[in-house]
């Protein structure tokens, strides 16, 4: 019970009860220095967000390249597989959010400037993938290309 699984620094019971870092301030403030065209929080129905995104822009797309999934999301994985059940790569992104918490949308020209604003908030930026014109949301994890439908 109080066991700290291989891959995480401290018992599950308090990874998992961790508090959601709110993105209201950073987001605010970043939106007066440049345009954002969307904000995502990828929680319940991860990537699959995205999706939604294309009912206001037809056409648009997005491709996801940059993951750093904590050790609580393979722990998962491998728990469903010790049990007898999968869960596949799929289903993670469809439901989790793979290590990223929230995402801005902002034109291309205005991505330093929107970095740097969210920097001195002190929130950590990386750059998670770019909008396409594919219509579709796909995501490149473990060499493998997985495309979310929505559903």
């Amino acid at each position: 019970m109080h066991d700290v699984p291989e891959g995480l620094d401290r018992e599950i019971v308090y990874k998992v009860l961790e508090p959601t870092k709110i993105y209201v301030k950073p987001l605010l403030r970043v939106a007066e220095e440049v345009k954002v065209k969307a904000a995502v929080h990828i929680t319940g129905d991860g990537y699959a967000k995205f999706d939604h995104l294309t009912r206001f822009s037809e056409g648009i797309g997005f491709e996801f390249n940059n993951f750093k999934p904590q050790p609580i999301f393979e722990l998962i994985q491998k728990a469903a597989s010790e049990l007898g059940g999968t869960i596949t790569d799929e289903e993670m992104f469809r439901t989790f959010n793979m290590g990223w918490g929230f995402a801005i949308i902002v034109d291309k020209r205005d991505r330093d400037k929107a970095v740097d604003v969210l920097e001195k908030t002190g929130t950590r930026t990386e750059k998670i993938g770019h909008v396409t014109d594919s219509g579709r949301t796909k995501i490149l994890y473990k060499g493998r290309k997985i495309v979310l439908d929505g559903s």
